[in-house]
Parts: C-alpha cells; sequence; structure tokens
C-alpha cells in the first residue's frame, strides 16, 4: 500500500466511530471496583491476609481452581486492597507478584530468585553467580526492608516443571534465615492435584491453607459478561443472544470467565474491523476459530524443546510423505533432527509417551492400531489446520535454531 493510501487507512480509522468505550475492561489485566460471584473465597482469602495488619505473619496459601475461576483477580483485587489500608496504617507491607509461566522471570531456579532480588533494587546479571550467592543476596535485601512480605507465585505448577521442588521448599524456609522480615507464600494453580505430587516437607509446607475456586455457571459467566459489556462498548451495538452465546461457549470450557470475555472482546475487533455497527452472533463463532489458532500456536510456543522436535518431526514427516504416517517412522525422522541440533534422542518409549501428550493437547491425532502380534502402532495426523502450520513451523524452527535441509529432510 502506498504511503498516500495508507495515511488515509489511517486517518479513516482515526475518524470512525468505535464500537468500544474502554476495551481494558474486557482485558484479562483489568480489575473491577466490584468482583461478583467469589464473595465467599474473597471472604477466605481476605480472613487469611488480614494479620499482616496487625504485623503478624499470614500463613502460606495455597489457591487452585481451573482457569478463568477468577483465583488471580481475587488476589490481585485483595492485595490492592490490603496494601491501601496498609500504607494508610503506615504497616510495612510488600506483596510480589510474578506469573511462573513467563520464561524470562521462572524457567530457571537462578531467574526467579534474581527477579525477586531485582524488586527490592540489587542489581544481579542475568546469569553468572552462583546460585547461594543469588541467595545471600535476595535474603540480604529481605532483611533490609524490616517489612513483612508476601510472594504470590501464579501458576506455580509451571514453576515446578521446570526447577523441581527444591526452590518452592527452599522459599518455605526462609523465615529460618531471616532476623528482621517476614515471608508468606501465596501459590495459585490451574492443576487440581499439583500439590499431591509434591514431596511431603513441600506439600505441608505451602499447604498451611487452601482456597478452592470452583467454576462459574452460565447464568453467572451471563452476569459478569453484561456487567462488564455495558462498561467496554458503545450502547445498543450487541445484538440479542451474543452475550448468551459467549456463556454458553465458556460453560461448555468448565465455567472460564476469561474465556468468555476473550471472546467478547475479540468478536468486537472482528466487528469493528468488518466496519459493522453490531456485534452478531457469527462474530462469536469467527472469535473462536482465532482464539483456538492463537492458542495452539501459544501452547507450541511454550512447549519443553524436547517436544518442540518431536512435533517438528512429524509436521516435516507429514509433508513429505504422501499418504499415512506412524510413530516408528517419525522416530528415525526425530533421531535425524536430533543429530542436527546436537541434542541427545529420547527414547522411543518416552517418544510415544510426548506423542500422546500431543495428542492429548489436540495439535495432533493419533489413532491406536492393532497390528495382530507385531503389536500395536499409531497413525498419526496434524490436527491444526493446514494455514496454520507455516506458522507452527516458523515458531519452530526459531526455537530449535534449525534451518530444514533438503538432504536432510
Amino acid at each position: 500500500m502506498e504511503e498516500k493510501k495508507l495515511g488515509k487507512f489511517f486517518q479513516k480509522y482515526v475518524d470512525k466511530k468505535s464500537l468500544f468505550l474502554d476495551k481494558s475492561v474486557l482485558q484479562s489485566s483489568y480489575i473491577p471496583d466490584e468482583i461478583y460471584h467469589r464473595d465467599e473465597q474473597i471472604e477466605q482469602v481476605a480472613s487469611i491476609l488480614a494479620p499482616t495488619l496487625k504485623k503478624e505473619l499470614p500463613s502460606n496459601l495455597f489457591i487452585y481452581g481451573k482457569t478463568g475461576t477468577g483465583k488471580t483477580l481475587t488476589i490481585k483485587y485483595v492485595s490492592e486492597q490490603l496494601m491501601k489500608i496498609s500504607r494508610e496504617k503506615k504497616i510495612k507491607l510488600d506483596i510480589l507478584y510474578l506469573n511462573c509461566k513467563l520464561k524470562k522471570i521462572a524457567d530457571t531456579e537462578y531467574r526467579l530468585i534474581a527477579q525477586l532480588a531485582r524488586h527490592f533494587g540489587k542489581a544481579i546479571p542475568p546469569t553468572g553467580l552462583p546460585t547461594d550467592e543469588v541467595y545471600n543476596v535476595f535474603f540480604n535485601a529481605l532483611d533490609e526492608k524490616k517489612n513483612i512480605i508476601i510472594i504470590v507465585l501464579d501458576e506455580i505448577d509451571q514453576l515446578v516443571k521446570k526447577t523441581g521442588d527444591e526452590l518452592i521448599y527452599n522459599l518455605t524456609r526462609i523465615n529460618s534465615e531471616l532476623k528482621n522480615s517476614k515471608v508468606s507464600l501465596i501459590g495459585i494453580s490451574n492443576d487440581l492435584t499439583f500439590v499431591n505430587n509434591l514431596d511431603p516437607r513441600v506439600k505441608s509446607s505451602l499447604s498451611e491453607e487452601e482456597v478452592l475456586f470452583p467454576p462459574y455457571n452460565a447464568i453467572q459467566i451471563q452476569d459478569i459478561l453484561k456487567k462488564r459489556a455495558k462498561k467496554a462498548f458503545q450502547p445498543k451495538i450487541i445484538e440479542s443472544g451474543v452475550v448468551e452465546k459467549c456463556s454458553a461457549y465458556a460453560a461448555r470450557d468448565h465455567g472460564d470467565a476469561r474465556r468468555a470475555l476473550e471472546l467478547l472482546r475479540v468478536a468486537g475487533e472482528l466487528a469493528e474491523r468488518q466496519n459493522q455497527k453490531t456485534i452478531k452472533i457469527e462474530n462469536i463463532d469467527e472469535a473462536e476459530d482465532k482464539i483456538e489458532k492463537d492458542r495452539i500456536l501459544e501452547l507450541i510456543k511454550n512447549q519443553p524443546k524436547q517436544f518442540q522436535l518431536i512435533l517438528y518431526a512429524i509436521i516435516l514427516k507429514n509433508n513429505s510423505q504422501k499418504g499415512k504416517i506412524f510413530t516408528g517412522e517419525i522416530y528415525d525422522y526425530y533421531k535425524n533432527i536430533c543429530n542436527e541440533v546436537s541434542l541427545r534422542p529420547l527414547t522411543q518409549r518416552r517418544v510415544s509417551d510426548i506423542i500422546s501428550e500431543l495428542d492429548m493437547s489436540g495439535i495432533i491425532n493419533g489413532r491406536v492400531l492393532s497390528k495382530g502380534r507385531y503389536g500395536r502402532t499409531r497413525e498419526i495426523s496434524i490436527s491444526v489446520p493446514k494455514t496454520t502450520e507455516p506458522k507452527i513451523i516458523q515458531i519452530l524452527e526459531e526455537s530449535l535454531e534449525v534451518e530444514r535441509k533438503n538432504e536432510l529432510f
């Protein structure tokens, strides 16, 4: 598009009246003035953290429930109120929030502790120091504050998956290393069975108190959507049935209110892009397709290297071979790629397990076939749309730092 035309396009966009009043109201980072249908959980969390206002250390707290059930929202909401009152009463309180899903912050023990230390103004290089030294810097930073400190580790199960549970054990024992400050931990997880798999020492330390967040039902999600939509959109631009369809989709996805809000936001963006004056029911279906595609790409981006290698092998094998592909063929292909990127191949049994996990995530489809006395194999096919494949390949090649070579693939 030439410069003049592009300029006109942007000017037209600026002049056009938006369907939105405030798009941020539908984003996951938004904290409303009032949280609906979570009174019981808010009260439980508040009563556990309230001792900080009497300069007493609250118990460690573990919060669990499926995605989109208001866990993070509730913690941020209660934290804001707690910080507001502590400032008024001049109580020394710090609340640190970290999302353990973020690679740059929490994919190693070193990075997490370094990030916590940086919060207190300590300059720590991204790599290079012994981990013990980073812990010492962090402990000293905490003690200098002479505060009560609450550390919130959101998606704590992701942290344990990456680093093991020794890090959580170390964090739960911080108070034995401190003289002037005291630390309390809040762990948040979407995995309802996560705590059961921890070392018993860690489990008892982390789960001093527990709060379960149940899924929202369709009526509750509808109510949340209507209240948010009123603030997010211009009046009378949502057609009849749109909010109900959003709620039905979210209720189907285990009562995920975050998903419902995202659906409504994306539907509004798509309607605006198509120069519609209202948001229609069909925009919800379009939004569902777009979100699902984005979800798959994000999922692939966050997979461990070996998962990515196996998926890469499956896609390349599928594209180079007409007809059906089977587990054994993928394993040979996968070993070639391991040699190319200087990674040690996993056993065939472990690769088969990972193929099962990719199948469960909806990225591939593995149909089990019986070969009689020769055992069983799986016929593998790609479940993602063909149009998404080039983007997936790009993500995998950037992550694995590999280039396709005709002689190898």
